[in-house]
């Protein structure tokens, strides 16, 4: 069976992306993030998603005072964000747990891809003895991956390879210290790891899912007053939890929810995710949200318990609550994940990810952000060194100011709107000559494979070695939303560029649209931009 076969045996349920549509609640609750210094006394609620940015596969945690959160990145490098909140509501990027996809050349685009490969659902743990975090995630279906850092931002550094791949892997750190694994899809089993986590001591199959559920995948692992929870998702629209005096069990299976309608409209079921607790002892349950063509977007309700220990979500009208009273936390309000960038330190911020692992000999920033072509191709799909910006919904648009002067004939530089997918805007130099262009139809195939690298649909002349590129993109889940592109030669007064783009809404590719930055030769190696500024704006 290869990996294509394999992943979609695992993930075939998804087809039921957006069965709750028609049943959501009526009205939009649009996430407004509060900036910094706004007064904490106007976060009385909450809206959800708490982040409409694609964060899939959540697993979140709490280490004193503080929360952190991890997603799923795919193809993306670095993997694994780290992002951290106080109050469960306002978050903020602070690092990365996979520094690089050190898992073979494809994810370097050489010699091979790894789009829809690389970090999938994975674990973020906290050992008190230690003081310290783990990251583990399985890498291919072939084998897991562990990561170690002291401070959760960083730096992180690889601490072991496991022979066995935990898929859709939770991780426990006991009370008693021992480290334990909760993976699998519908067989879920257990992994006792050896006392410094480099190796597997025990493994034990401990629940048979029922033919009537389907698929369980998604393994969170938690000890809550003495018992043992395995909480799995039935992917796309349902939520159960197992329980145990043990974790090697015998487990009891519990519904949590099903076809629950969710907070987005259009969108899909909350499920998958984790739970997490207060200093204070509330409980949450952050859930994702499939929101194509946006991605997955976090979700927040509160959790209550039943006398005999299992978890309930708290509803609003028998859905997902749009909104919720505020965590009983002191709001504290973090830098918003959208504004401007100018690339003034010479590493990127945590924001950025790069589509596939970069080319390090051929970026730099400190003065703007210098990117040197790195591949000859005419594939946006094959060029390394393109960089990638998640989109905040429901819309947003995206302005890159772009220094051309270094351009070199057959250069190909601009703003994507880049997923399976694509369309762009940006310039093109020939015979010395500088040109605006609008590029749509690059598409892939469901092996990854490209199988269109455009057309040219737009192009006007530039006077100057400087521009503007903007892209709007409207990301409320569902089919026909599209993108506009324009660009400026003064920063000021922006010209459309190209019929409107019709974004894909489909959701085999997992990862949602991203702005991307890009400059690739289509000739020879040699030509430079450089991004002077790059900023993500709501309306």
């Amino acid at each position: 069976m290869n990996w294509i076969d394999h992943a979609l045996q695992y993930t075939a349920n998804r087809r039921r992306l957006f069965v709750t549509g028609a049943g959501l609640a009526a009205g939009a609750a649009l996430f407004a993030p509060y900036a910094v210094g706004d007064a904490e006394a106007q976060q009385t609620t909450f809206a959800n998603p708490v982040v409409w940015q694609d964060f899939a596969d959540v697993e979140v945690i709490r280490v004193g005072d503080a929360f952190y959160m991890t997603a799923s990145t795919m193809h993306y490098s670095p993997g694994a964000p780290v992002l951290r909140s106080w109050d469960l509501v306002n978050w903020e990027f602070i690092g990365h747990s996979v520094p690089r996809l050190d898992f073979g050349a494809k994810y370097d685009l050489n010699g091979g891809r790894g789009y829809v490969r690389g970090i999938w659902a994975s674990t973020l743990a906290h050992r008190p003895s230690e003081n310290r975090f783990y990251w583990l995630g399985q890498i291919d279906f072939a084998r897991s991956y562990m990561y170690t850092a002291t401070n959760p931002a960083g730096p992180w550094t690889q601490h072991a390879q496991l022979p066995r791949a935990y898929y859709d892997a939770g991780m426990l750190v006991d009370t008693d210290n021992t480290m334990y694994v909760a993976y699998g899809n519908t067989q879920i089993s257990v992994a006792q790891l050896s006392a410094d986590g480099k190796t597997e001591v025990r493994n034990q199959q401990v629940f048979t899912t029922p033919a009537n559920i389907g698929t369980l995948e998604g393994a969170r692992f938690y000890k809550i007053n003495g018992s043992y929870y395995i909480f799995l998702t039935r992917p796309a629209n349902g939520q159960y939890i197992l329980k145990a005096s043990s974790p090697w069990g015998p487990y009891t299976l519990r519904q949590v929810l099903l076809d629950m309608p969710g907070p987005i409209p259009g969108g899909g079921v909350p499920h998958q995710g984790g739970l997490v607790s207060t200093p204070g002892g509330a409980w949450y349950y952050m859930a994702f949200v499939d929101a194509y063509p946006g991605g997955r977007m976090p979700a927040l309700a509160p959790i209550t318990w039943t006398a005999d220990g299992w978890p309930q979500v708290t509803t609003v009208n028998g859905a997902w609550g749009q909104t919720y009273p505020f965590p009983n936390l002191t709001p504290r309000p973090v830098p918003p994940l959208t504004g401007a960038d100018t690339f003034t330190t010479a590493a990127l911020a945590p924001k950025w990810e790069w589509n596939h692992n970069p080319d390090n000999t051929k970026w730099t920033a400190g003065n703007g952000l210098r990117l040197q072509t790195a591949t000859v191709t005419g594939d946006l799909y094959a060029a390394r060194n393109t960089l990638t910006h998640r989109i905040q919904g429901p819309s947003s648009t995206a302005t890159v100011e772009l220094d051309l002067a270094s351009m070199r004939d057959g250069d190909r530089t601009g703003l994507a709107m880049l997923r399976d997918a694509s369309a762009w805007i940006g310039v093109r130099r020939d015979n010395g000559v500088l040109r605006a262009v609008m590029w749509d139809g690059l598409t892939m195939d469901s092996s990854w494979n490209t199988t269109g690298t455009g057309t040219q649909r737009a192009s006007a002349d530039l006077c100057g070695t400087k521009v503007w590129l903007r892209a709007k993109a409207d990301i409320r889940p569902g089919s026909g939303r599209q993108a506009q592109f324009s660009y400026s030669e003064d920063g000021t007064t922006f010209v459309p560029l190209g019929p409107a783009f019709t974004l894909n809404s489909n959701w085999t590719f997992f990862m949602g649209y991203r702005f991307a930055v890009f400059n690739h030769a289509t000739t020879a190696l040699g030509g430079a931009v450089t991004v002077r500024r790059f900023e993500v704006a709501t309306p």
